[in-house]
Order: structure tokens, then sequence, then C-alpha cells
């Protein structure tokens, strides 16, 4: 084995373990791909994780915003063959010169962190459909790449890892809700529509604020929100007769964002309650696994 496909088989190996260790429900996703879809599906995955956690792992978020833009930079080099001295670019370098792979579309991805980033914490969404176009243009549109990179081409199952993206990207950020208020830094991922209906929404100084502190209030925010995400999810589901039989494995995403629903459904929309917080999506690991191993045992998602 030379020098540099032991390099690549080393960038490949560390993409694993960042979804591994950072995005487990979805690692365990993709173990349920074909052997010859896992090694883009990884790369693509892990491309996510790094851009996703840019702004998380920075003490400063000047610093997080810079990772975002070397991300997009990143991508420029890699459509020019430029070698990149990053395990992730490396993987992602390699799967663009296999597969026919949208620089649009990681451009969009990347693009849209950026823009999340540059929010101000008073930049409140107006609307749950400002949410869904965010999703789209991060959770939906690794799915669309995962297609993309193994050769599916189909307008059904597009149509598909939209809605599921869609569903995975809302449900998620409701789950995070507690580490942004925590961190005091976007945790306004509840619209002001939403938050003026219930009673969250505060106007100081000519400034709108989201104030968490009516439990009752933002569970019923949390429930407008997780209906739409519900909605997506039904219209994924609808379309399953559709979508070919190559495709759904890699549409399994749906089953862990079923299984955040019907946590948060549990602990009534609370997403303070610590059940949440318990094994995988609020539910024992096992358990998860098994009911991800019989949906893809069953071609479904």
């Amino acid at each position: 084995m030379n020098g540099a496909s032991r390099s690549l088989r080393a960038a490949f190996s560390y993409c694993v373990q960042q979804v591994r260790s950072y995005d487990y429900h979805h690692y365990l996703c993709l173990l349920e791909l074909p052997p010859n879809m896992r090694k883009a599906a990884f790369a693509l995955r892990s491309f996510n994780v790094e851009t996703a956690r840019a702004m998380d792992v920075a003490s400063d978020p000047r610093i997080g915003l810079m990772r975002l833009l070397w991300w997009q930079e990143a991508i420029d080099k890699i459509y020019a063959n430029k070698l990149i001295e990053h395990p992730t670019a490396q993987a992602l370098s390699s799967i663009v010169s296999e597969n026919k792979i949208s620089k649009a579309w990681l451009k969009r991805s990347v693009e849209a962190r950026i823009n999340d980033a540059r929010r101000e914490v008073t930049d409140i969404p107006e609307s749950i459909e400002e949410l869904e176009k965010y999703a789209e243009d991060t959770a939906s549109t690794i799915l669309y790449l995962t297609l993309q990179a193994g050769g599916i081409r189909s307008t059904a199952a597009d149509h598909a890892a939209s809605h599921i993206g869609k569903a995975s990207g809302l449900l998620l950020l409701l789950k995070s809700l507690p580490y942004h208020a925590s961190r005091n830094r976007h945790f306004s991922y509840i619209p002001t529509k939403v938050a003026a209906k219930h009673g969250l929404l505060v106007k100081e100084g000519g400034q709108t604020e989201i104030f968490l502190n009516s439990r009752e209030g933002l569970c019923n925010a949390v429930f407008d929100m997780a209906s739409a995400a519900h909605v997506h999810l039904l219209k994924a589901h609808e379309l399953a007769g559709t979508v070919p039989a190559e495709a759904r494995p890699v549409l399994l995403p749906a089953v862990p964002a079923q299984v955040l629903l019907d946590s948060l459904r549990k602990v009534q929309f609370d997403v303070f309650d610590p059940r949440l917080e318990r094994g995988l999506l609020g539910i024992p690991p096992l358990w998860f696994q098994l009911k991800l191993k019989w949906n893809a045992w069953r071609g479904k998602y």
C-alpha cells in the first residue's frame, strides 16, 4: 500500500469516527447502506458534522465563522483538484473525483451555516418556513448528495429526501433549544410568529427577544414546530411507493426523526425534560437499532 492510499484510508476512517462520535443516530443509519455507498455517505455526513459543529467548538464566534468560510473555500479547491490537508476534505475530494457530486449543493450547505452564523441574536426567523428552508439547505442537501453519489436518479426519492431533511432539521433544532439557551447564542430558533402566538415574544428598548420563562408557552411553541415536522414525515411516507428500492436505505434518517418526534410527544413537547437526553433520542439504544434494522430489512424508511 503506497503513502497516498494509506492517507486516503486514514481520511475515511476519520470520517467514520467523526460521524460515530458526533452524529451517532445517523452513523447507525449509514451502516445499513450497501457497502458500495458507505464511503461517499460517511464523507458527506462527516462534512456535515464539521460544518454543523464549527460554531459550537469555537471559543469565539468569529473563529467559528472563519472555520465555515474555510470550508467554503475548501469546496472550491476540491473541485479545482487542489490538495487540502484535512481528512474530511481529502475524503470529499476522493468521492468527488469518483462520483458526479453537485458542487452547488455542497456550497449551499455551508453557505446556509455561514448565514446562520452571521445572524445577530436579535435577528429571529419570522416563520417556520424560514427554518424549513435552513433544514432543506443543510439536512436535505446531505441526502440529495448521498443519493447522487450512489448514482440514484429519482424525482420521488429527491422529494422524499426533501421532506425527511426538513423534518430532521426542525426536530434537531428543537432538541438543541436547551443547549443554545445555555450558550445564550441563537436560542431564538423559535420563529417570531410562533413565539408571539404563545406569549414568548417580548419587545424591550426597540428590540424583540424570545424568553423561555413560560414552560407552557414553550411546550405549545415546540408542539407547533414539531407538527410541521410531522407533516413532512407523513409526506415522505406517502411517496414511499414511488421511491426506488435502492434509494430507500439512504432515506433511513426518517426513522430517527420519527423516534425524536415520538420522544417529544412522550414528554408533552417539553424540550427541557431530562428524558430526552437518555439513551438515543430519548429511547434505549438497542430499541433504536432494532427499529432501524427492522425498517432496513423490510425496505422501508
